[in-house]
């Protein structure tokens, strides 16, 4: 039977009242923090945690569910449990707009993608006109239709957010923001080229458990949530201009910011 490097993991207590799994889990979860198994490594089979521990099957199956619902883990079938690696992507929100980059022509996700080493792509890509939740129809002032532009973005071929753009449909109608590629540096360059020259940006952003079409459509592994992201933009007269409703996978993403003191 195989047997697991000596120090790697440690052993059962029999006199703690917390469940054998649980201290498995436990154990488990230490190695990875003090990187004894590092991002993408795989940790030890089934067989070896079973014959370490002297434990059944079942109970380690449920120690590796409890990492896999923390998110620390992920399973791939016929090749074992694998710790997770870490978000590929810094998106840093005082740099992602800046308008330097639209004058080079890259959008925020390209910029980013070019900073992760990483090779974007969006697919799943709807463009319509619609009337606006109320939600958004606050936002944006009360339009009572938009254009709507939804897209999937991917890095290296994985998904990594889903978002939606809302602008006015009396700024978007018949313009190259109507249109399936809407050119360099994407829709906020050409809101500039129409007059409406970008003054900030407001962001709402929560966490929470993914919708199970959000698991569906970002790919996502067991207990992995989701960032939602909601950002209003602004031009120089102070009218919304867009809002864009974005789900994000949390494992694909550290969220940096730079705050001024004063």
């Amino acid at each position: 039977m195989p047997v697991l490097p000596s120090g790697v993991l440690g052993a059962l207590d029999p006199t703690s009242d917390r469940a054998v799994f649980r201290q498995i889990a436990d154990q488990l979860r230490e190695a990875i923090d003090k990187g004894k198994f590092a991002e993408g490594d795989k940790l030890p089979s089934e067989t070896e945690l079973v014959e370490h521990y002297g434990v059944s099957r079942m109970t380690v199956r449920n120690s590796l569910s409890v990492l896999q619902g923390e998110g620390l883990v992920v399973s791939e079938h016929g090749k074992g449990v694998f710790v997770r690696p870490r978000p590929p992507v810094r998106r840093l929100a005082s740099d992602r707009f800046a308008r330097r980059h639209r004058e080079q022509g890259k959008s925020a996700f390209i910029v980013e993608a070019d900073a992760a080493g990483s090779h974007p792509t969006v697919d799943s890509l709807e463009i319509k006109e619609e009337r606006p939740s109320q939600d958004v129809a606050t936002r944006l002032g009360g339009p009572r239709r938009v254009l709507a532009r939804r897209r999937r973005y991917l890095l290296d071929g994985r998904p990594v957010e889903f978002a939606t753009s809302y602008l006015p449909l009396d700024l978007a109608r018949g313009t190259p923001i109507a249109e399936p590629n809407p050119g360099p540096g994407g829709i906020y360059a050409r809101l500039e080229e129409l007059g409406h020259r970008l003054d900030h940006f407001e962001e709402e952003i929560r966490a929470r458990m993914p919708a199970p079409s959000e698991v569906k459509t970002l790919q996502l592994a067991s207990g992995v949530p989701v960032i939602h992201l909601v950002r209003t933009a602004f031009d120089t007269e102070g009218r919304a201009v867009e809002v864009c409703d974005t789900v994000m996978a949390a494992d694909a993403y550290v969220l940096a910011y730079q705050l001024p003191a004063t």
